[in-house]
C-alpha cells in the first residue's frame, strides 16, 4: 500500500501522462450524484409520508418529530446511493479497466479510488447519523432530546438499530481509508470486501429479519442489495469515465455491461422472494405495501430496459464516436440512473412501512427464531426429503455446477479431453453442498446441535474434498482464452495474478492452514463463540462461509491438483494430513465429554414440539464429529497415494522419453564409468 499524495497519480506504462487526465469528469460526477440524491430522496420522502400515520399508531411510541420521521428516509437514500456508488468504483478500479503492468492503478482506476474514498465517507457519516435518528424513532422523544449525551449512552445498548449503524460506520470507515491511501490494483479487492461487508448491518434490520420466514428474507436481501448495488454504483462510475473519454471506456462499458445483466435477474428474482414473504399477491395490488413494492419494481424495470438497450444499441454507437459525451449511452445511462435513484427512494420509504400483516403475529417462537417450524423429530425421510432451498448456498451450488460444465464443453467443443473423475468429484461437491444447505439437514440444523454438527463435517470435510478434486482452477486456465500480448488483463490472467500474489502464499502456508481448519474447531465450540453467535442468522452464514473456505485451503494444500501458491512434495503432505489427524479426533471426544450444554440457552428458547434431552443430543453431535471426520481423511489418504502413484510414473515416463532422444547416453555413461571402476581395481590388484 502506497501513501503517494493525489499529484502523483500514477502514469501509463509508456510514462506518458494518460489523456483522461485531460478531460476530468469530476464536474458530470458532481451533478449525477447530486441529481440521484436529490431524487431518491424525494421519493423516499414521499413513500414515508404515505405510511408514518400507520407506523406511528402500529408501534405505539409518541411523534418524535418531522426531524426524524423524515430525517430517516432521506440520511438512509444518501448513505444507500453512496455505498452503492463506492462499491461499484472499487469494482471499476479491480475488473472494468486494466492496471499497469507494474501493478499499479492506471489513471481511471486511480480516480476510481478517490471517487470510492468520498462515497465512502459519505456512507460513514450517514451510518452515524442515524444512530442518534434510529434512538429517537424508536423512543419518540425529539431528535434534540436524544442529542444529550446523557441519554445517547443510555439508550444505546437498548436499541438494536444503533448498533448495526455502528458496525456499518466501522466498515465505511475502514474501506475509506484504504480508498484513500490504496495506489496497487490489489488493494482494490480489500475496498470491495469492506464495502460488501458494509451493507449486511442494514440487510439485517427492517422487516426481514424478523418473523416468519425471516431466514428466505433475509438471504434474499444479502443478494438485492449487493447486485442493486454493483448495478447502480458502476453505472455511475463507468458513465463518468466514458463522458471524460477514458482511454479504455469501450472495454469498461462492455465489462460492465455484463455485470449489469446479471445483476438484474438478482435484483429481479431476489425481490419477488422477498416480497412474497411479506406479504400475499393479491395484497401487492390493493396494500400501500404493495403498490409501494410495484413503484420500486417499475424503477427497476425502467433501468432494466435501459440496460438492454445498452448491450443492443448504444455500446456499438460509442465505439464508432469521437464524442462520448454526446454519445446515447450517456444520455440513455442518464435515465437509468434517474431510475435508479427512484428504486432507492422507494426502497428506504419500504423498509419504514409496515407490511400488510405484522411479522410478528400468529408465530411460534422456533418461528420467530429460525424462520419457521419443525413439526416433529428429525427422522432419515425428513432429512432427505424435507427441502428448504438456502438461497445463498443452494444458489451457489447450482451456479457452480454449471460454470464447471460450461467450461468442460468448451474444451470439448475445441477436441480437448477433461478427465470424467474431476467432473464427477465437482458435481458430487456441488450436489453435497446443496444438501447440506438445503435438504432436510440444512432445515434443522438451526433447531438441533447434532444435526448442526452433520451439516458442518460434510461442509468443512466432505464438500471440500470433493471440489479440490474436480480441479477448478486448471479446468478454469485451460478453458478461458488469454488475453493476448497487448490487450488488458482478462479472467485468465487475473486468475494467475491471484495465485501468484503474496497474500495467496500467506494464506496457503501450512501452520496457518492447519491452525485454521483444526484450530476454529475449539475456538467455535470449546472456547465459547458458539453460545454467542448462534441466535443471529448472519452468523450460520459466516460459519457456513467460514467452514467451507477453511477445509477447501485445507485440502487444496494436501490433496489440490490445481496450481498452488506452495508445491509440497507428497511426504510433506502426509505428514500435514496425519499431524492434523489426531487433533480433529481429539476435537470429538473432548466434545463428547463436556459436562455443560453448548447455548443451552438459545435451544430451549426453541421450546421444541418434541422431547429430546439437549446434553444426549451434543455427545451424539460429538459422536459424528469423532466418527465422519475419519471417511473423508482416508479419502485424502488414498488421493494422495494416487497422486505419488502418478507422479512416479510420469518421471519414469520423462526419463525413458529422455533416453529415447539421447540413445541411451546415460545408461552408457553409467556402463562406462562401472567398466572404468572394473578396470581400476584390476590394475590396482596387480
Amino acid at each position: 500500500m502506497s501513501t503517494t499524495s493525489p499529484q502523483a497519480a500514477p502514469k501509463t506504462s509508456g510514462g506518458q501522462i494518460d489523456r483522461d487526465r485531460l478531460r476530468d469528469p469530476s464536474g458530470i460526477r458532481r451533478v449525477m450524484i447530486a441529481v440521484m440524491m436529490v431524487v431518491g430522496a424525494v421519493a423516499g420522502v414521499i413513500v414515508t409520508a404515505a405510511s408514518a400515520s400507520t407506523v406511528l399508531q402500529l408501534a405505539g411510541v409518541p411523534d418524535a418529530g418531522a426531524l426524524t420521521t423524515y430525517g430517516i428516509p432521506v440520511i438512509t437514500v444518501v448513505g444507500q446511493l453512496s455505498a452503492a456508488i463506492g462499491f461499484g468504483c472499487a469494482i471499476f478500479a479491480a475488473f472494468f479497466v486494466p492496471p499497469q503492468h507494474n501493478g499499479h492503478l492506471d489513471v481511471g482506476g486511480f480516480r476510481a479510488m478517490r471517487w470510492a474514498y468520498a462515497a465512502m465517507l459519505t456512507w460513514l457519516v450517514c451510518a452515524l447519523l442515524l444512530i442518534p435518528l434510529s434512538m429517537s424513532n424508536v423512543s419518540g422523544h425529539p431528535l434534540g432530546e436524544t442529542l444529550k449525551p446523557d441519554n445517547l449512552f443510555l439508550s444505546y445498548d437498548k436499541v438494536a438499530d444503533t448498533r448495526y449503524w455502528l458496525w456499518t460506520a466501522i466498515f465505511a470507515a475502514a474501506a475509506a481509508v484504504i480508498a484513500r491511501v490504496a495506489l496497487r490494483w490489489g488493494w482494490s479487492f480489500a475496498v470491495i470486501a469492506l464495502a460488501f461487508l458494509s451493507f449486511m448491518p442494514p440487510a439485517l434490520l427492517g422487516h426481514s429479519s424478523a418473523g416468519g420466514a425471516h431466514d428466505v428474507a433475509t438471504n434474499s436481501l444479502i443478494l438485492h442489495i449487493v447486485a442493486a448495488a454493483a448495478w447502480a454504483g458502476g453505472l455511475l462510475v463507468v458513465v463518468a469515465y466514458a463522458f471524460g473519454d477514458g482511454r479504455w471506456r469501450t472495454l469498461a462499458v462492455r465489462r460492465y455491461s455484463r455485470v449489469a445483466f446479471w445483476s438484474l435477474i438478482v435484483v429481479g428474482v431476489s425481490g419477488v422472494f422477498n416480497a412474497l414473504v411479506r406479504m400475499s399477491v393479491e395484497q401487492v395490488f390493493t396494500t400501500t405495501y404493495g403498490l409501494i413494492v410495484l413503484g420500486k419494481v417499475g424503477a427497476f424495470a425502467v433501468a432494466g430496459v435501459i440496460g438492454g438497450l445498452h448491450r443492443k444499441v448504444t455500446i456499438t454507437e460509442l465505439e464508432g464516436t469521437d464524442a462520448p459525451r454526446k454519445s446515447l449511452f450517456v444520455r440513455f445511462a442518464a435515465v437509468e440512473m434517474i431510475a435508479f435513484a427512484v428504486a432507492f427512494g422507494f426502497g428506504a420509504g419500504l423498509s419504514r412501512t409496515p407490511p400488510p400483516v405484522l411479522a410478528t403475529a400468529d408465530v411460534s417462537q422456533m418461528e420467530l427464531t429460525i424462520g419457521y417450524d419443525l413439526d416433529g423429530a428429525p427422522t432419515l425421510a425428513k432429512i432427505l426429503f424435507e427441502w428448504r432451498f438456502d438461497l445463498i448456498f443452494g444458489t451457489a451450488a447450482v451456479i457452480a455446477a454449471i460454470v464447471y460444465l460450461r467450461g468442460v464443453l468448451r474444451l470439448r467443443k475445441r477436441g480437448d479431453s477433461w478427465p470424467v473423475g474431476r467432473t464427477a468429484a465437482w458435481l458430487l461437491g456441488c450436489l453435497a453442498l446443496l444438501f447440506a444447505t438445503s435438504s432436510g439437514m440444512g432445515k434443522y440444523a438451526p433447531a438441533m446441535f447434532s444435526v448442526h454438527m452433520m451439516g458442518h463435517m460434510m461442509l468443512s470435510m466432505l464438500v471440500p474434498v470433493l471440489l479440490v478434486l474436480g480441479g477448478p482452477l486448471t479446468l478454469a486456465l485451460r478453458a478461458i482464452p488469454p488475453a493476448g500480448r497487448g490487450n488488458p488483463d482478462g479472467p485468465r490472467e487475473w486468475i494467475l495474478l491471484a495465485l501468484h500474489s503474496k497474500f495467496s502464499r500467506v494464506a496457503t502456508h501450512p501452520l496457518i492452514v492447519i491452525t485454521i481448519f483444526v484450530g476454529s474447531f475449539y475456538v467455535l465450540y470449546l472456547g465459547g463463540l458458539f453460545d454467542v453467535v448462534v441466535e443471529n442468522h448472519s452468523a450460520h452464514l459466516l460459519m457456513n462461509l467460514h467452514f467451507l473456505v477453511s477445509g477447501y485451503l485445507f485440502y487444496w494444500l494436501v490433496i489440490g491438483i490445481d496450481p498452488a501458491p506452495r508445491q509440497l512434495n507428497p511426504v510433506a503432505k502426509l505428514g500435514i494430513v496425519w499431524g492434523a489427524l489426531p487433533f480433529h479426533a481429539f476435537f470429538g471426544v473432548a466434545l463428547m465429554m463436556t459436562s455443560g450444554v453448548i447455548a443451552e440457552q438459545y435451544y430451549r428458547s426453541l421450546q421444541h414440539p418434541w422431547a429430546f434431552d439437549l446434553a444426549s443430543d451434543q455427545r451424539t453431535g460429538g459422536g459424528i464429529a469423532w466418527a465422519t471426520g475419519e471417511f473423508p481423511l482416508v479419502l485424502v489418504m488414498l488421493a494422495l497415494l494416487i497422486q505419488w502413484r502418478r507422479q512416479d510414473e510420469k518421471v519414469a515416463r520423462r526419463f525413458d522419453r529422455r533416453e529415447e532422444r539421447d540413445e541411451d547416453a546415460e545408461l552408457e555413461r553409467y556402463n562406462a564409468m562401472l567398466r572404468g571402476i572394473s578396470s581400476e581395481k584390476e590394475r590396482s590388484g596387480s
